[in-house]
Formats: structure tokens, C-alpha cells, sequence
């Protein structure tokens, strides 16, 4: 898809479309609002919703943080369909974390509120899609943001 990044009105309507999200029980390789999805599903949701359309299809994944192979397969994954964030910070980026130091990156979430009280929403095991405090923790595991592009419907 080659769109220009809107950092605006496109990342505030996923904003809002994740936060319909909130309280889809966590199921792995699941994205179905209100009834399961992982922090994957739910960004897969964003997008039919913006865009009327599935992303790509996705191959089977593990649930765990340990992938033997070493690709970073979401990172790439992300790079096809999204442009990398134009400002450090604002509300409906796509944040991509890195669990444990030298793992692959596996781990995603939506930028909710920014600055001193900042947060996310992510779909986080056995707490289903929630809205979490971006603390130092987290900030300190994101390698890298992506905003969605525009020509949402």
C-alpha cells in the first residue's frame, strides 16, 4: 500500500477504534472484537476498520518471546504497511516492544495518551485488550513507532 502518513485525524479514529477494543479477552492469533484477539489481532482489527481490508495474511506464530530463527518477522510485517512515526509522540501510533533484551521484537501496542500520564493499549496475556501506564519499563522496550497511513474510509 503506498499512502502518505496522517499523524492527525487517521491515528486519533484508530485511537478511538482501539479503545472499542478494551475488555476483548486475550486469544492467541485471534482478532475478534469482544470475543478474543492478541496484541497482533488487535492492530489487524484497527486496520479492517480503517481500511475495510485485511493487512496481509498472517502466517501461524509463536506465543512465546523466544523465536529460534532470530528474524524480526513482525518488524518487517509493520514496515510493509506502515510508515515509520514522523513525531516522537502522538495519540494512535503503532508502538513495537521488545520483550527482554536481545529478543526479537514480538509485542505491539496503540498509543493512547502521551506526554506525563502517557499509556497504550495493547492486548497483554491474561489481561485481555487493555489500556496500560506507558511507564519507564515499557518506554524503555519500544524500538520503534509507525503511525497509519492515510485513506482510511
Amino acid at each position: 500500500m503506498n499512502m502518505t502518513p496522517a499523524p492527525g485525524l487517521t491515528g486519533l479514529r484508530a485511537l478511538a477504534v482501539a479503545r472499542d477494543w478494551v475488555g476483548t479477552p486475550y486469544l492467541h492469533q485471534a482478532s475478534v472484537r469482544g470475543a478474543g484477539a492478541d496484541c497482533l489481532g488487535l492492530l489487524c482489527g484497527i486496520w479492517r476498520a480503517l481500511y475495510g481490508c485485511e493487512m496481509e495474511p498472517i502466517p501461524p506464530y509463536t506465543s512465546d518471546w523466544a523465536e529460534p530463527a532470530r528474524v524480526e518477522m513482525l518488524w518487517r510485517g509493520l514496515r510493509r504497511h506502515l510508515p515509520e512515526a514522523s513525531v516522537p509522540e502522538a495519540p494512535g501510533q503503532v508502538l513495537l516492544f521488545r520483550m527482554r533484551a536481545g529478543a526479537v521484537a514480538k509485542h505491539l501496542g496503540i498509543a493512547a495518551q502521551v506526554g506525563a500520564n502517557a499509556s497504550f493499549i495493547h492486548a497483554y496475556t491474561g489481561h485481555g485488550v487493555v489500556e496500560s501506564p506507558l511507564s519507564v519499563p515499557w518506554r524503555r522496550r519500544i524500538v520503534a513507532r509507525f503511525q497509519f497511513p492515510e485513506g482510511a474510509r
